[in-house]
């Protein structure tokens, strides 16, 4: 069974609905992530909401498995392995991702807290996107105040290989406010949206914005939880989805 092209327009990364901190993996550490949503209560035609091509986004399952590996103290490298599984249909690849994450200086030495990320995302063509490759280029801006934590990733996505190579830059955004209320306890509310191309925007009606009540966790031998359910804010959206996010940090330790 194949999959279309999804939207280009106002599209959300709904394999990522993952906020970037500032800090970075130390040198020689690998970490593995497995980021997972399922929606709920979705639209029921292709073509709308975070469907793939002419699946429709109710009843769809997500999950990329992220390894992640500290190049130098501020810098690191990951590659992902992206799958999908539409309602009642077999698992299917749906593509890979690489970046490069870092960060300006040590944390608290400036006003905010200033970091990039860069990304090469690899789409499945044409069963999965029609754009084959895309750069994804975010700043990172985090500022901490006492337990409360604000996280700012604006996103900027340019097509290279695909229909929409000669169009600019699509905008949006991951952003993250939460709350220390305990050491390894942290409430919190992420918001994630598309606006389409930012010289030619989408009309709101067609693009997709969330809100997301989410719980973060550490667990004992450096597992950490990111949980929460998500929910649509326009009609271009999907009403409900859940998301689980799971990371085993330094499950192998420092190989330098």
């Amino acid at each position: 069974m194949s999959l279309k092209a999804w939207p280009a327009a106002a599209q959300v990364d709904p394999f990522e609905f993952e906020v970037y901190p500032y800090q970075t993996e130390g040198p020689g550490v690998l970490e593995l992530e497995s980021l997972n949503s399922f929606v709920p209560n979705g639209h029921h035609a292709g073509e709308d909401g975070t469907s793939a091509g002419t699946f429709p986004s109710d009843r769809m399952f997500r999950t990329a498995f992220e390894l992640t590996y500290g190049l130098t103290d501020k810098v690191e490298a990951a590659a992902y392995l992206n799958l999908l599984r539409p309602n009642a249909s077999s698992v299917e690849y749906a593509g890979s991702k690489y970046r490069l994450r870092g960060r300006l200086f040590e944390q608290g030495e400036m006003p905010l807290d200033l970091g990039w990320y860069a990304e090469l995302e690899w789409w499945r063509v044409p069963e999965v996107d029609d754009e084959q490759l895309e750069l994804e280029l975010r700043p990172i801006i985090e500022k901490d105040i006492g337990r409360l934590s604000l996280i700012l990733n604006p996103k900027f996505e340019k097509a290279l290989v695909g229909p929409g190579r000669n169009q600019g830059f699509e905008f949006g955004y991951a952003n993250k406010l939460s709350y220390r209320l305990w050491p390894l306890f942290s409430p919190g509310v992420e918001f994630y949206g598309g606006v389409g191309l930012i010289d030619d925007t989408d009309p709101l009606s067609e693009q997709q914005h969330y809100i997301f009540p989410v719980v973060d966790t550490e667990l004992p031998r450096g597992i950490h939880t990111n949980f929460g359910v998500g929910f649509g804010l326009t009609r271009g959206s999907d009403r409900v989805i859940t998301k689980f996010n799971i990371e085993l940090e330094r499950f192998v330790g420092a190989l330098l």
